[in-house]
């Protein structure tokens, strides 16, 4: 592995962090909070066993995060923190099929966005980051990608 990063990878990073950022707000405010309404989602989380407070958590956690990563502020921790709540999604829908269009929501959505994420985290930032994150101790010292605007 080299230790510089090509502004093509830094601006593919960018994409990325742009596109997982904007599924993380709009997934948040759109689905969550404008068509189930706040009060909705929590009732659902309740009817799968869950507090209704958590999906408040969760709504509030989605659209930060969406908002964080959009801005380019710290994405890899960003990226790594929303990881959980996607670990959630996936146990809830794991009993539903593979289609998301599927009764209840497949699963395949959660876990696609997990590794969307655990990407991000690994690529870091991309270029034109507000706060570039720093490297993740993985053991060795590559430059993280992004540093150039």
């Amino acid at each position: 592995m080299t230790s510089t990063t090509s502004p093509t990878t830094a601006y593919a990073t960018l994409l990325l962090r742009l596109s997982l950022g904007l599924m993380y707000l709009s997934h948040s405010i759109v689905l969550k909070w404008m068509t189930f309404t706040l009060a909705g989602t929590a009732q659902y989380f309740q009817s799968i066993g869950l507090p209704g407070w958590l999906a408040y958590v969760t709504v509030f956690a989605e659209a930060i995060g969406g908002v964080l990563l959009i801005l380019g502020v710290q994405s890899r921790w960003v990226a790594l923190a929303l990881v959980p709540i996607l670990i959630g999604a996936l146990k809830v829908h794991s009993g539903n099929g593979w289609v998301f269009t599927s009764t209840g929501g497949g699963w395949e959505y959660p876990l696609y966005l997990i590794i969307l994420s655990v990407a991000q985290a690994l690529l870091g930032d991309g270029a034109y980051a507000l706060s570039p994150s720093r490297s993740l101790p993985l053991g060795s010292q590559t430059s993280p990608v992004g540093r150039t605007a």
